[in-house]
C-alpha cells in the first residue's frame, strides 16, 4: 500500500531519539521506515539502537523497550498505546532468509528502495512486451501463493504460520517475497484482521479467531518484476454485517476495474468506488492508495479510492497498476501503531480490501492476478 501522494512524495527522514529512564526509549519519527529489532547475542542493531537477545524479533519499539530490556535489569512497563479494537502487537519469529541464488530487489539488504517513481504523478511508465510478460509471471505466482494461504486458514491459526507458508512457497518458486525488508518491513506477507486496514504484521501470538475477517496481501518479485494481489477471507462463521462489508467492497472494486480502458483518467476510479460504498453506509480510506507496479514495487500512477480531481494521469496501453480499495464499516480515518506499519480504523470497526495487478490493453483491462479454476471462491461465487 502507498500512503496518499502528498505524504508519499515527502523526503525519507528517519529521526531516532534516545533517553534513559527505566530503560531506553526509542522513537522513530519516520512513517515509512522503521527499526528492525533482530540481531544476535552480544551484538547491537544500529537501526534500533538496542541490544537484542538471539532469536527474538519484536513487533514494535515498545515491546523491545518493555519486554526484552527486563532481561537487562530494567523493570517492565505496561503498554499504554490507545488501541481502537481487539488487535494487539504480537511477538515476531526470527527474520526469514532467502537463498543467495534468488534475484532480489534493490532494497533487500538495507530496506531502502533505490529506484524511484517519476516526480510528476501524471508521468506513468509504459511497459514493453518483455516487461508485461515478466509482470504476468510474477502476478501468476502471487495469485497461486495467495490461494494457498487462503486455503490454509483455520480457527486458532497464528498469522506467523501464514507468513511461513507464503515465504516458503515464494522461495520454492525462485522468487523473493516483496514485502520482506521493504522500508524495514519485517515479514513476507501482510495479514490484516478486523479493524486493521492494512499492513498487519504476522506474529506467533496473533491468532485467527472464529468470526474474524482477514485480508492477506501477497507480492512476489521474480526475475526483476513484482506481482501484487490481496483477498478477504472469513475465519469460521462471520456475522451478516461482516459479510456485507466484504461483498460491498468486492462490488465496488469490480465496478472500478470495469471502467478501466485507454483514455480514462485515473481520477475517475475513486468516484465509482465511493458512490457504491457510501450507499451502504461505509467509508473509503483516503490515507492509502493503489499504485503502479512492475520493476518498481510502488510506482506511478497513484490510485485514489475516493472522489477526487487529482491529475494522476490517463490510462494507456502498457500501464500496470493496482486497484485496492480499503473500505471501513465506520469512519474513514486511521490510527498508526507504534510499529509505524499497522494501520487500524479510528473507531475499532472492521475494514475490508481486495487487490489486483491490472494491465491496460488496447481495448480494455486485464487482471494479471485473476483467479484460476483452482482458486478458492467467495460464498457468492460458488
Amino acid at each position: 500500500k502507498m500512503l496518499k501522494p502528498n505524504l508519499a512524495l515527502l523526503p525519507l527522514v528517519s529521526a531516532i531519539s534516545i533517553k534513559m529512564t527505566s530503560g531506553f526509549l526509542v522513537q522513530n519519527t519516520n512513517c515509512v521506515f522503521r527499526a528492525n529489532f533482530h540481531t544476535g547475542q552480544g551484538k547491537w542493531d544500529m537501526n534500533g539502537i538496542l541490544p537484542m537477545r538471539p532469536n527474538k524479533v519484536l513487533h514494535s519499539y515498545q515491546r523491545a523497550n518493555f519486554n526484552l530490556l527486563s532481561g537487562f535489569g530494567f523493570k517492565s512497563k505496561k503498554d499504554t498505546f490507545k488501541y481502537t479494537g481487539t488487535q494487539r502487537p504480537g511477538v515476531l519469529s526470527p527474520k526469514r532468509t532467502v537463498p543467495d541464488s534468488i534475484v532480489k530487489p534493490d532494497y533487500w539488504k538495507d530496506g531502502k528502495p533505490k529506484a524511484r517513481p517519476p516526480m510528476m504523478p501524471w508521468s506513468i511508465p509504459t511497459n514493453s512486451k518483455e516487461d508485461i510478460d515478466g509482470i504476468r509471471v510474477a502476478s501468476r505466482m502471487a495469485r497461486e501463493i495467495l490461494d494457498m494461504a487462503g486455503k490454509s486458514l483455520r480457527v486458532g491459526m497464528a498469522t506467523d504460520e501464514i507468513d511461513k507458508l507464503v515465504h516458503e512457497e515464494t522461495v520454492k518458486r525462485g522468487a523473493y517475497p516483496s514485502p520482506l525488508n521493504y522500508q524495514g518491513y519485517p515479514k513476507s506477507v501482510c495479514t490484516s484482521i478486523n479493524e486493521v486496514i492494512c499492513h498487519g504484521i504476522p506474529s506467533t501470538t496473533t491468532l485467527l479467531l472464529d468470526g474474524d475477517v482477514v485480508n492477506i496481501d501477497v507480492t512476489v518479485f521474480y526475475n526483476g518484476y513484482h506481482g501484487d494481489c490481496s483477498e478477504m477471507f472469513c475465519v469460521g462463521e462471520v456475522d451478516a454485517a461482516g459479510k456485507h462489508l466484504i461483498k460491498t467492497t468486492y462490488k465496488a472494486w469490480q465496478a472500478a476495474i470495469a471502467i478501466c480502458k485507454p483514455g480514462v483518467p485515473y481520477s475517475e476510479i475513486g468516484g465509482v468506488i465511493e458512490d457504491i460504498v457510501a450507499k451502504e453506509g461505509f467509508t473509503t480510506s483516503k490515507d492509502f492508495s493503489g499504485h503502479g507496479v512492475g520493476k518498481i514495487f510502488h510506482n506511478n500512477p497513484y490510485i485514489l479510492h475516493y472522489k477526487n480531481r487529482d491529475n494522476n494521469g490517463v490510462m494507456a496501453p502498457g500501464h500496470v497498476f493496482t486497484i485496492e480499495p480499503m473500505i471501513n464499516e465506520g469512519k474513514n480515518g486511521h490510527v498508526m501503531w507504534r510499529d509505524n506499519w499497522t494501520a487500524t480504523t479510528t473507531d475499532g470497526k472492521r475494514s475490508a480490501q481486495f487487490e489486483h495487478t491490472l494491465l491496460i490493453t488496447a481495448d480494455g483491462v486485464e487482471a494479471l492476478t485473476a483467479k484460476t479454476p483452482e482458486s478458492p471462491r467467495q460464498w457468492w461465487e460458488e
